[in-house]
């Protein structure tokens, strides 16, 4: 073997040894790889977890796109995370002395994406304190959620809240028993509306229309 076909054999076997072991470097110029996501501002995790929704579901996500996406992406990243949910030994009623029925009412579907479930009644106790108290109940995650008592005991629009109404205060879970004093001044005569309210887009997920007992 002349010295000249030695010299490229061991300069192709050269070669290949550098190859092999710089290949981790070099690889993304010539290997691609295309990411998809399925929504966008989603982690790994709840692009699965959107998968896994309904197909109407979805498409109301998608549908929020086209009229805000900084809302959109906030919707579907609280829709597709975990619930929160009140652990069971807090879940218990109040402690009560001769309650009172005095209101009840039941959460309703505004859609598949926008809905709770679980029934709102209104204790209220000799000294004329009030408690609300959530039963059942389970809402789609969504960011801060609040919960209202409004005049109009079926709003369907943000603007059919108007300003006069009371704020209970942010929901302390989506999923779980929970309990809200309610101010002994409320009339309740007056507000027989409960709506569930997510605060930064004013947007409603759920109403339950207080019956008085």
């Amino acid at each position: 073997m002349n010295i000249r076909l030695r010299a490229f054999i061991i300069f192709i076997g050269t070669l290949l040894v550098a190859v092999v072991f710089t290949f981790p470097l070099w690889r993304p110029f010539f290997v691609r790889t295309v990411v998809t996501d399925v929504f966008p501002g989603l982690s790994a995790a709840q692009q699965n977890a959107f998968l896994l929704l309904s197909d109407d579901q979805r498409e109301i996500y998608d549908d929020m796109l086209d009229v805000d996406v900084t809302m959109a992406v906030a919707m579907a990243q609280a829709g597709t995370s975990p619930d929160i949910i009140i652990p069971t030994e807090q879940q218990g009623m109040p402690a009560m002395t001769n309650p009172t029925v005095v209101a009840g009412g039941t959460f309703t579907e505004i859609d598949v994406v926008h809905t709770a479930a679980g029934t709102a009644t209104i204790y209220q106790l000799p000294d004329n304190t009030r408690i609300l108290r959530l039963e059942n109940f389970k809402v789609t995650n969504a960011p801060n959620l609040h919960l209202y008592m409004t005049r109009n005991p079926k709003p369907e629009e943000s603007k059919d809240i108007g300003t006069d109404y009371i704020d209970l205060g942010p929901i302390q879970a989506n999923v779980g028993n929970q309990n809200y004093p309610v101010p002994t001044e409320v009339d309740l005569s007056a507000y027989r509306g409960l709506v569930l309210y997510s605060q930064p887009y004013n947007v409603i997920f759920s109403t339950a229309e207080l019956r008085l007992s």
